[in-house]
């Protein structure tokens, strides 16, 4: 068993998690202003991600992309991981690769203090990603703990590269936002909410 295996009901079942859903729990922070150079590529990306319609091209094309401009955002100081293996607890399910993991550390050799977990979703499914991005998020928390990391909470989000659905985890509480953050529509805002998982504010 690993990551992918988690539907939301099992990850509830087996880490003894209080799930709240809640509309609109990211809806109040502040958009941040993108700059020139992602709002020219997503004006060029997006179309062609969409033309290729594949899993691949949305990773490469928009997610990578927005990933990239929260670590200018802060400076540099921040690092991704991108298809990465994450064994934390291989008896519980949670090992496996990640989409991708944003830390809080500048070091990009090797995962230091993740903070944000990201789930690509497969078939357009957002709900259906949400099991395996809580047990990434569970993961990243216990690995947190272990190495004596002060964070007070970790936040994932699942995304079809145009739709992103968060998620923020404290304690034993798993809080959805169930609504859902566009890209497409409004990408200042999503760009805000990312930033501000990675400050701590969210």
């Amino acid at each position: 068993m690993s990551y992918s295996d988690f539907n939301i009901k099992q990850v509830q079942n087996d880490f003894d998690l209080e799930i709240i859903e809640k509309r609109g729990i990211f809806s109040a922070i502040e958009p941040i202003k993108m700059s020139d150079y992602l709002a020219i590529t997503l004006e060029e990306n997006i179309p062609l991600a969409v033309s290729i319609n594949t899993e691949k091209a949305k990773s490469e094309l928009i997610i990578s992309n927005v990933i990239v401009e929260i670590r200018k955002i802060f400076d540099r100081k921040i690092s991704f991981f991108s298809g990465i293996e994450f064994n934390i607890d291989k008896e519980k399910g949670l090992n496996g690769y990640c989409d991708f993991l944003i830390s809080l550390s500048s070091e990009q050799l090797f995962i230091k203090s993740p903070v944000i977990a990201l789930v690509e979703a497969k078939n357009e499914n957002i709900i259906g990603g949400l099991g395996q991005c809580i047990a990434e998020m569970i993961a990243a928390k216990i690995f947190n703990e272990t190495e004596g990391n002060n964070i007070a909470a970790i936040y994932g989000t699942v995304t079809t590269g145009l739709i992103w659905k968060f998620i923020k985890l404290t304690g034993n509480t798993i809080q959805i936002d169930l609504k859902d953050y566009s890209l497409d529509g409004n990408p200042e805002q999503v760009i805000g909410i990312l930033s501000s998982m990675m400050a701590q504010k969210a």
